[in-house]
C-alpha cells in the first residue's frame, strides 16, 4: 500500500502548536491554530476545552484529506466525569441516531426523576468541557 501524502499537516503538529484564544460574549472562547495556510478552531467553555476542540477538528480535516486515517475518540469508552455522570461510548449503529455517548446522572433521589439519561455527540462534549475523572473499563485518569 502507497503511504497517502498530502500539504496537509498531521494532526500531532497541530498538537505542538500554540492557540490564539478568544473569548466570545456568549461566555465560551474559541482556539485558533495555524499552520500556514491552514488552520483549525474549537470552541469550549474553557482554553483548554477549546484547544482540546481544535485538535479534534484537525483529526477531523486530516481524514477529509487521507479518508484511511481513523479519527479517535478524544474519551474513553466508558468514564465518570467531574461533575458525577457517567458516560458511555455507544456502538457505532447507534450513533447516527444518538450521538456518540450516553450519559447518565443520578442525583441521588429514591424516584425515577432523580436519574437523567441524555445524549451526545463528541463535538457537543468538548464545547461542554467534559473531562473524565475516573475511567471505567480501565484505570483511573485525571485529565
Amino acid at each position: 500500500m502507497a503511504d497517502e501524502s498530502s500539504a496537509y499537516p498531521e494532526p500531532s503538529d497541530f498538537e505542538v502548536m500554540r492557540p490564539s484564544y478568544h473569548e466570545n460574549d456568549d461566555g465560551f472562547v474559541t482556539a485558533r491554530i495555524e499552520i500556514s495556510p491552514f488552520s483549525v478552531q474549537g470552541e469550549s467553555r474553557t482554553k483548554a476545552g477549546a484547544r482540546r476542540a481544535a485538535i479534534h477538528e484537525a483529526r477531523k480535516t486530516y481524514h477529509s484529506y487521507h479518508p484511511s486515517y481513523d479519527v479517535e475518540s478524544p474519551y474513553p469508552d466508558h468514564f465518570v466525569d467531574r461533575q458525577g455522570a457517567e458516560w458511555h461510548r455507544l456502538p457505532p449503529f447507534e450513533r447516527s441516531t444518538y450521538g456518540d455517548y450516553k450519559f447518565v446522572n443520578d442525583y441521588g433521589g429514591d424516584d425515577e426523576e432523580a436519574v437523567e439519561e441524555d445524549y451526545a455527540d463528541i463535538e457537543t462534549m468538548l464545547m461542554w468541557d467534559v473531562r473524565p475523572v475516573e475511567e471505567l473499563d480501565g484505570e483511573a485518569v485525571e485529565a
